[in-house]
């Protein structure tokens, strides 16, 4: 059996993609120089909160995922992040490949909500491969990758907020049922309000929440 091994060098926010997009940077070693003629990579992602340490700020804005900080002992569990595939062409020894991850600004979602927390720092990530390796020298032997390859990767909270400005700089995002949503529209349309902006402020004035 072909010993494989991952590295994570690197990840960066994908400037051209139509929606949020992480590019993970992969290198993936094969001992022996046994000829990969393709692979087959599935990779888990999944967020290590535990891994990292947290201001009151953000302990804070944690509290609907964790609870508070004085439970953290036994809630700071790991949250998950994100599936994706990837087809590596062919290569003897090792190769590198991007992994590309589409991402999610909903904040009815877990991984979402952790993110936009943060302030500053790296976010732990822990990269769980699998899949099914086309290996050998004058034929083809199909070779699984074993459940047990992972990696630990710190992500700059930078790269996440700079991904997710780029498509929606300065704003946040929530999603609705359609009743709820038709009820804002008919409030905002009896009240001549111009925006959603201005939509929200009136709520939140009228149940006292916000001062002009």
């Amino acid at each position: 059996m072909t010993e494989f091994s991952f590295d994570c060098t690197g990840v960066r926010a994908d400037a051209h993609a139509a929606g949020p997009t992480l590019v993970f940077r992969l290198r993936i070693t094969a001992t022996g120089g046994t000829r990969v003629h393709a692979m087959a990579l599935r990779c888990q992602i999944r967020l290590e909160p535990a891994r990292r340490g947290y201001d009151d700020d953000e302990a804070a804005a944690l509290g609907d995922l964790f609870g508070e900080r004085s439970r953290w002992g036994s809630s700071l569990n790991p949250v998950q992040f994100a599936q994706a595939s990837v087809m590596v062409p062919g290569f003897t020894g090792a190769i590198e490949t991007d992994l590309v991850v589409p991402c999610t600004y909903d904040t009815d979602i877990a991984a979402s909500r952790y993110f936009r927390a943060l302030r500053e720092g790296d976010v732990p990530l822990l990269l769980l491969f699998s899949g099914t390796a086309f290996t050998g020298a004058g034929g083809f032997h199909v070779e699984p990758v074993p459940w047990d390859k992972e990696v630990l990767h710190r992500m700059p909270v930078k790269v996440w907020r700079e991904m997710i400005d780029q498509h929606f700089p300065g704003c946040g995002w929530i999603r609705l049922p359609g009743d709820a949503m038709d009820a804002l529209l008919a409030y905002r349309s009896r009240r001549a309000l111009p925006s959603w902006q201005a939509t929200v402020d009136s709520l939140l004035q009228a149940a006292g929440e916000r001062t002009r």
